[in-house]
């Protein structure tokens, strides 16, 4: 039953050897998941364009909470439907919203799009020259903006209207054929077309574009709807994609060699443990970066940080628990009975300590901006993660290494100056 018992458990210690290092070679490698590469990265690491705008009060509305966050609403639809990938949008003090846009390149006409005010109008004409009458439609009755080719026009924004608008533009055409209509947006004349028939449809045009981009941002920023606040670019910086790739190497080399250290360091104080300890350490990297991977979290040098600090603090409840096991051993308990105790009081330390550093990266997180809010929350999940791959882990693959017939000895948890069964003493 015991030889049973024991062959059983190498096995299971072999498998468990085999499907980690299998599984992290999988999820690393570029040949395999290439986990990393499909990481978000901020745009400290792969560049791109950094943008504050700061808020001012219009006519209608004053600055609010609700105002800024309908302007943060309206911006991530601009941003999303430019098709820019993993943008961080996020609303700064009581007046400021701030974009990061990686891999962006074209900085001034990525921060005129978005942050374009927006406000459609459609207006009679004046009775005097130069003057513009009341305003007959807006851009609240806008269903849709949609860019088009027109062969003998070009590029244009075809506006689709709602019932209401339909019924503006249709009153309003059909008693002014023969005039203009004057279409202004962000309190500037666009165009000024003469009305030759009845729009009975709701459709109408603005013409006069390039290319498909300039009707597509145009579309994009009537789609989106008008901002409610005066938004002002304060800052627009581009962050040159060199740093961004000088950022990315440094910040694989520091990942590599903390976790290098943080093994080597681990095998050679604790022997066949800290073996056990540094495979626990891998399982906790994989389940950290496939927890970031499925949160959709943004990778940037502050998170990084705050990940290779996490790499350190994961072995620290190993040691915290491996230094009571060599305590249990010195009281003279069995291994069995010394593992079991040793996690159990242990564990007690190991758990007050990650609610501590929890707590404090939460703060982090609530008072922070951007870039600490990054490195409060990929320390608090490697804390988190930690607890599960030191308390439940490790002593799974301890008790099964127990299970093999492992006693005591240099290689195995006895302390310097303890005498074992047969009287050998370690040092």
């Amino acid at each position: 039953m015991r030889e049973r018992r024991r062959r059983r458990s190498f096995i299971t210690l072999a498998l468990i050897l085999i499907v980690v290092l299998g599984s992290s070679l999988y999820l690393v490698l570029p040949q395999g998941f290439n986990l990393w590469g499909r990481l978000h990265k901020g745009l400290d690491l792969v560049g791109g364009v950094h943008i504050v705008f700061q808020a001012y009060p219009t006519e209608k509305t004053p600055v609010t909470e609700d105002a800024m966050k309908s302007a943060l609403a309206i911006l991530t639809k601009r941003v999303d439907a430019l098709g820019l990938t993993e943008p961080v949008i996020q609303q700064e003090g009581r007046d400021r919203i701030v974009l990061d846009l990686p891999g962006v390149t074209n900085p001034e006409e990525v921060a005129q799009t978005i942050g374009r005010t927006a406000v459609l109008e459609f207006r009679e004409p004046g009775t005097s020259p130069g003057q513009p009458g009341p305003v007959f439609l807006t851009g609240a009755d806008l269903v849709k903006a949609t860019p088009v080719y027109d062969p003998q026009q070009g590029w244009l924004v075809q506006l689709q209207f709602n019932d209401a608008g339909a019924k503006a533009m249709r009153d309003f055409t059909s008693t002014h054929i023969g005039q203009q209509m004057l279409i202004y947006l962000d309190g500037e004349l666009l165009q000024a077309p003469v009305v030759r028939d009845t729009i009975p449809n709701g459709v109408g045009v603005i013409t006069g574009y390039a290319s498909f981009d300039d009707a597509n941002a145009i579309a994009v920023a009537l789609n989106s709807g008008a901002l409610p606040l005066d938004l002002r670019i304060i800052e627009n910086r581009q962050v040159s994609a060199s740093l961004g790739a000088d950022s990315m190497a440094a910040s694989e080399k520091a990942v590599i060699l903390a976790s290098a250290l943080v093994i080597l360091f681990m095998m050679v104080w604790y022997r066949i443990p800290g073996f056990w300890a540094d495979i626990a350490l891998i399982v906790y990297i994989m389940l950290l970066f496939l927890a970031l991977y499925g949160l959709g979290a943004t990778l940037t040098l502050p998170a990084i940080t705050g990940m290779v600090l996490s790499v350190g603090m994961a072995v620290d409840g190993n040691i915290v628990i491996f230094e009571r096991i060599r305590e249990e051993l010195r009281l003279g308990r069995s291994l069995r009975n010394a593992v079991d105790q040793g996690f159990k009081h242990g564990v007690r330390v190991v758990i007050d300590s990650s609610v501590t550093t929890v707590l404090a990266a939460s703060m982090l997180f609530i008072f922070g901006t951007g870039p600490v809010k990054g490195f409060a929350i990929t320390l608090s999940l490697g804390v988190l993660i930690s607890l599960f791959t030191a308390v439940t882990f490790t002593r799974w693959v301890l008790r099964l290494q127990v299970d093999t017939g492992a006693r005591p000895s240099f290689w195995f948890f006895a302390p310097p100056g303890y005498q074992g069964p047969a009287g050998e003493v370690t040092r």
